[in-house]
């Protein structure tokens, strides 16, 4: 039986010659990443230098030829790094980045990263995840799950390994409170509380409800809409963008909103055409709506700051800006929608969590308008 080959990106027993009075040679046989074996040699001035010069020139061979190249002996770090680079080159939202990025970080680098990628056994990752969860809760678990799961099928797909083992982890449960919706006298309760405090109504916080309110939308979709994505004549708007925070450069608008089913055209209730018609423009470099004092992009943090700062005193400290599209979504369902129309109308990409189907329609219904200027009506 012959020998069996070299692995790939190794190299054979290193021989030494000497080739004159001050000159050795040494030698060995490497085998390249396309599969072909070839001698290798340096000289030196004695035997040892000879050999330590080859052993450089081998290691830097390997390093060069193997890059990208993973196996079970790699690190989960190194598998991390090419993962992630991959990862940032999908076109994905600025938020899921950074949120990846944190995970790597804070959980999986620190934990898992010296690691071969043989040494990831599923009681392993098992161990990290519920370490995770106990130390900053499921919510982390699950980012660092997904995330390792995605480096872990790097490895899969490259033949370090067999198979994933993060498909076979513990489930990890995160416990979902559903948001409560407002009544509609608790609404019109709210909205006229909003308008007799002068603070609130500066910091622009009654426009940026009533457009929450009127059509369902989620807080950093409203704080993107640009004025010419409003045709007030029409009664429309798109929305066309959101703002997000992205790590090293700050508040943007992200051209595109949470989904792909987010990218849509609403029509606004005929009172909610009468909001931006009275509104004066305040000059920004975006052309949005609803800027900040200063005329620039609103964080989405700060304005949640600013609602429950606004909430509080009106008995309504329960309420956040999810709470106004739950209210939304209430209403039109209390008014005979259907499931389809209402998720049109609020961007989501499934009709339900429990049916799982998609659609792909992302035009609303006109009929929305209609049914939600009951939010500036009178109570009877």
């Amino acid at each position: 039986m012959g020998r069996p080959p070299l692995s790939l990106g190794t190299w054979g027993r290193i021989r030494r010659y000497q080739v004159g009075p001050k000159s050795w040679r040494a030698m060995a046989n490497y085998r390249d990443y396309d599969g072909v074996t070839r001698p290798v040699e340096r000289h030196g001035s004695t035997g040892a230098k000879a050999e330590r010069a080859l052993l450089e020139a081998l290691r830097d061979r390997a390093r060069a030829g193997g890059a990208g190249e993973i196996t079970a002996e790699t690190r989960i770090l190194e598998v991390c790094a090419v993962w992630f680079e991959d990862f940032k080159q999908q076109n994905k939202a600025a938020s899921t980045v950074d949120a990846y990025d944190d995970a790597l970080r804070l959980h999986v680098l620190p934990s898992v990263g010296a690691l071969r990628v043989r040494e990831l056994t599923v009681g392993v990752a098992d161990r990290f995840l519920s370490s995770v969860r106990d130390k900053t809760g499921p919510s982390a678990a699950k980012h660092a799950k997904t995330v390792l799961s995605g480096v872990m099928g790097l490895a899969t797909r490259r033949g370090a390994i067999d198979h994933n083992p993060m498909r076979d982890v513990s489930p990890i449960a995160v416990e979902r409170k559903d948001a409560r919706s407002l009544e509609l006298d608790e609404v019109r309760k709210l909205r006229a509380g909003l308008r007799q405090d002068n603070k609130t109504v500066e910091r622009d916080v009654p426009a940026l409800v009533d457009f929450m309110l009127g059509t369902g939308m989620r807080i950093g979709e409203v704080l993107a809409v640009a004025w010419d994505a409003l045709n007030l004549e029409a009664g429309t708007g798109e929305i066309q963008a959101t703002v997000v925070r992205k790590k090293g450069v700050g508040l943007i608008l992200q051209p595109k909103p949470k989904s792909e089913s987010g990218w849509r055209k609403l029509h606004l209730p005929a009172w909610l055409i009468l909001l931006p018609k009275a509104r004066e423009r305040t000059e920004n470099e975006w052309n949005v709506v609803f800027p900040s004092q200063l005329g620039k992009l609103r964080d989405r943090s700060n304005t949640n700051a600013d609602l429950r700062e606004a909430m509080d005193p009106l008995g309504f400290g329960w309420v956040t800006s999810h709470n106004f599209r739950k209210t939304a979504a209430t209403l039109l369902d209390d008014a005979g929608l259907t499931v389809r129309e209402i998720a049109d109308q609020l961007g989501h990409k499934r009709v339900s969590m429990t049916l799982d189907t998609y659609f792909g329609r992302k035009q609303a219904s006109p009929k929305v308008a209609e049914l939600l200027r009951i939010i500036d009506e009178e109570a009877s």
